[in-house]
């Protein structure tokens, strides 16, 4: 089986590695506007998001468009009801491992300045 370096190899993986010997990883990718992008990241690291072996704060990013319209009953950070809004975003992708998955999800919606952030969930797999 393979380890985890600092790991001993038994017959049951350490948590949060799986039998092959991986550590279970998730990729999260979200949008924010320009003003938050720091904060949010921020956020996201602190809860241990962004760790890639022997570094932190590790993610990639790009400056693009989006666009959404709010509807009736809405509290939209931009924008205003029925009206189509094209705003500049970030879209941010960083890795965390399985067992801070939540809290990093939880940063992100604590954190950012929509009433709904755009965010996606991926498991990754070991090859």
């Amino acid at each position: 089986m393979k380890t985890a370096p600092g790991c001993a190899c038994s017959a049951t993986p350490a948590p949060g590695l799986t039998k092959a010997g991986w550590r279970q990883m998730y990729k999260l990718a979200f949008f924010v506007p320009p003003s938050h992008v720091d904060e949010v990241k921020n956020a996201v690291f602190a809860a241990g998001a962004g760790r890639i072996g022997a570094y932190d704060q590790c993610c990639w990013q790009v400056l693009g468009h989006g666009q959404f319209r709010p509807l009736d009953g809405s509290q939209p950070f931009i924008g205003q009801d029925g009206v189509v809004e094209q705003v500049e975003e970030w879209k941010v992708e960083l890795v965390v491992a399985d067992e801070l998955i939540q809290q990093a999800v939880a940063a992100l919606k604590q954190s950012h300045p929509y009433e709904t952030p755009a965010y996606e969930v991926w498991r990754l797999e070991a090859f």
